[in-house]
C-alpha cells in the first residue's frame, strides 16, 4: 500500500485524481489523509508509543499499553482515522456488488467443507505440488518451519533471504531466529519493511505499520538508511526506502513468500499483493521458498474468484488487489520449495466453538471496524495477530499469555457484520471468556468481581435493589470514592449520570396497571 496510509499531510497531490479531475476511491494514496495545519504538524509530532510489554508467559497488560497509544493523540487520532476510512471504503465496495452476501455464503461454505476434509485436500496439493517438480515440506509447529527453512538456505549456501510479507512466518518469530543464523532477512513489503528497520512487530495484518506516522517514518529512515530526518515526504520517504531495498532484492541467494490461498486441484500457491514484492521475492533468486498455513487450502481454482473478490474489497475497499500471482512449479534452473505449517492448526480444527476461525482469510475488516482496535493500536495486543480475530486465535496459542485478550472489547458485534467468510467472531470472544473464567486463567479482583456480579444478575430483586442504591450512591458520593482503582468502568472515562428511576420502576408506574386494566375493559 502507499506510504501516504503511514502518516499525515494536508492535501492530496495531483496523481491522487483521475483523468476526470476526481479523487481516487482506491489504488495509490486512496486512503483519507488526516488533516493537520502545517503550521502545527512539526510542533505536533510525539514519540512513537511503543507496544505492550512481554514478559514471558505472564499475561499480556493490552489495557497498560492501549493507555500509553491513548496518551499520544497525533497518533491515536490517525491511528482511528485511518482505519474506519478503510471501513467506510470496505462498505462501499460491498454495497457496490448485489451479490456480496451470496458471495460471504459462499466462501463460509467453501472454508467449512475444505476444513471438514483437510486432510484428503493436504493431500492431494502435496501429489500435484510433487507433480509440478515442488520439493514439499511439512511443519508441525514454528519451530519446526523455522529449521527446515534454515535447513533449505544451508544446504544452498544462502547468505541473504527476500521475503514478501507473511503473517505466518511472524507467527512462527521465523525472523528473530534467523537473526543468529548468520543469514541476512530483508523484507520487502513497504510496511513490514518499515517495522523491521524499528525492531517492531507488524501491528496489522494487512498495513503492518499503520499505527506510525510520516514523521515516524522518516525518524526510522534517518537512523537505518541515512535519509534527511527534516524531510517527511511521503513520496521521498517510499523512494528512498525503494532505492535502498531493489539492490539488495537483485542481489539475494533466496526468496521468500508467503500464501493467501492454496489451491488442492493444481498443487498452487497464490500470494496478493499492491506493491508486486512478492514477485520479486518468488522470482528473482533461483531459490524460492513458500510458507503456507495449512488453513489456507481451497479445493478447486473455479474457488479462487470467490475469495479475490472479497479479499481486497474487504481489507481495502477496491476491487482487486494490484498483483495476483500464482506460484505453480520452479522455473528451469531455479528450484522451489513448500512448507505446510500446522503449528496447533489441527488441535483447533478439534475445538467444537472455535474451529471456525480457521476459516480467516486475513483481511483485517475485523480490525478496521473495532473500536478498540482502532483507538488502542494493534501492539497494545502483545501478539501476532490483534483485533478481533487475534483476540479469538491468540488464546489457542498460549492461554495464560493472551487471557485478557478476549475482554479487550465491546462486543458489538460489528466484527462478525464484516468478515467476508462469516466467522461469528464476537461470539467466540464470550466463548473464552467463558472457557477462561472456568479455567481461572482471569485475575482473582475480577474473577471476584464476575461472580459478585452474577450473583446479583441472576436474581431480579437483588439486581432491582443493587441498581437503586447504585444510583442513589452515585448522586451523593464524593469524586474520590467513585472513581477508584475497584471501579474499573470509571477509568478512563466518566460514569453515565444516573436517571432519575429506572425503566422497570418507569413502566411499573406508567404502563403496568394501565396495560391490564385496558385488558380487562376490552374483555367485558
Amino acid at each position: 500500500m502507499s506510504i501516504e496510509d503511514q502518516g499525515l499531510r494536508e492535501t492530496a497531490p495531483e496523481s491522487d485524481h483521475g483523468q476526470d479531475g476526481r479523487r481516487l476511491r482506491h489504488a495509490e494514496a486512496a486512503t483519507k489523509p488526516v488533516a493537520v495545519k502545517p503550521s502545527v504538524a512539526k510542533a505536533a509530532r510525539e514519540p512513537q508509543p511503543r507496544g505492550a510489554k512481554i514478559r514471558g508467559d505472564r499475561p499480556i497488560d493490552q489495557a497498560e499499553a492501549a493507555e500509553r497509544f491513548l496518551a499520544a493523540p497525533l497518533h491515536q487520532k490517525a491511528h482511528d482515522a485511518r482505519l474506519w476510512d478503510l471501513r467506510g471504503k470496505r462498505d462501499v465496495a460491498a454495497f457496490g456488488i448485489p451479490e456480496w452476501e451470496e458471495l460471504r455464503e459462499l466462501a463460509s461454505r467453501i472454508k467449512t467443507h475444505t476444513l471438514a476434509n483437510l486432510d484428503r485436500y493436504l493431500e492431494e496439493f502435496e501429489a500435484n505440488a510433487k507433480a509440478n517438480g515442488v520439493h514439499v515440506h511439512w511443519a508441525a509447529d514454528g519451530a519446526d518451519h523455522n529449521r527446515i527453512v534454515h535447513g533449505i538456505l544451508k544446504d544452498h549456501g544462502a547468505k541473504t533471504l527476500i521475503k514478501s510479507k507473511s503473517m505466518l512466518t511472524e507467527e512462527c518469530g521465523f525472523r528473530h531466529y534467523m537473526a543468529g543464523t548468520g543469514i541476512e532477512v530483508i523484507e520487502t513489503d513497504l510496511g513490514e519493511r518499515i517495522q523491521q528497520l524499528d525492531n517492531e512487530e507488524p501491528s496489522h495484518v494487512v498495513v503492518p505499520a499503520v499505527h506510525k506516522t510520516r514523521f515516524d517514518v522518516a525518524e526510522v529512515f534517518a537512523r537505518t538508511m541515512g535519509t534527511d530526518p527534516e524531510n517527511d515526504d511521503a513520496h521521498y520517504l517510499a523512494e528512498s526506502q525503494r532505492m535502498h531495498t531493489r539492490p539488495l532484492i537483485l542481489e539475494a541467494d533466496a526468496g521468500m513468500t508467503g500464501c493467501n490461498f492454496a489451491i488442492a486441484e493444481t498443487g498452487t500457491v497464490v500470494t496478493c499483493t499492491n506493491e508486486g514484492n512478492a514477485d520479486l521475492s518468488g522470482n528473482v533468486p533461483k531459490l524460492q521458498i513458500h510458507s503456507i498455513g495449512i488453513e489456507k487450502l481451497i479445493p478447486r481454482i473455479e474457488h479462487l474468484g470467490v475469495f479475490i473478490r472479497l479479499l481486497s474489497r474487504s481489507a481495502l475497499g477496491s476491487p482487486i488487489t494490484q498483483y495476483t500471482s500464482h506460484f505453480r512449479g520452479p522455473r528451469a534452473g531455479s528450484e522451489m520449495h513448500m512448507v505446510l505449517v500446522d503449528n496447533g492448526r489441527s488441535e483447533r480444527l478439534g475445538m467444537e466453538e472455535f474451529w471456525t476461525s480457521l476459516k480467516c482469510i486475513r483481511c483485517g475488516a475485523c480490525m478496521n471496524t473495532c473500536p478498540v482496535y482502532r483507538r488502542s493500536g494493534g501492539l497494545s495486543y502483545g501478539a501476532t495477530y490483534s483485533g478481533p480475530i487475534g483476540l479469538i486465535i491468540d488464546p489457542t496459542f498460549n492461554k495464560r499469555k493472551y487471557s485478557t485478550l478476549p475482554f479487550s472489547s465491546t462486543m458489538n458485534g460489528s466484527c462478525t457484520n464484516v468478515c467476508p467468510v462469516k466467522i461469528n467472531i464476537h461470539e467466540q470472544i464470550f466463548a473464552w471468556r467463558k472457557v477462561l473464567a472456568e479455567e481461572h486463567q482471569i485475575p482473582l479482583l475480577k474473577q471476584g468481581m464476575m461472580k459478585a456480579a452474577g450473583q446479583v444478575l441472576s436474581r431480579p430483586v437483588a439486581y432491582r435493589a443493587a441498581i437503586g442504591a447504585a444510583d442513589s450512591a452515585l448522586k451523593i458520593l464524593p469524586r474520590f470514592a467513585v472513581y477508584n482503582p475497584l471501579n474499573t468502568w470509571g477509568k478512563g472515562r466518566e460514569m453515565p449520570e444516573t436517571p432519575r428511576q429506572s425503566f422497570h420502576s418507569w413502566y411499573k408506574q406508567n404502563r403496568m396497571g394501565k396495560t391490564t386494566s385496558k385488558t380487562t375493559d376490552g374483555e367485558k
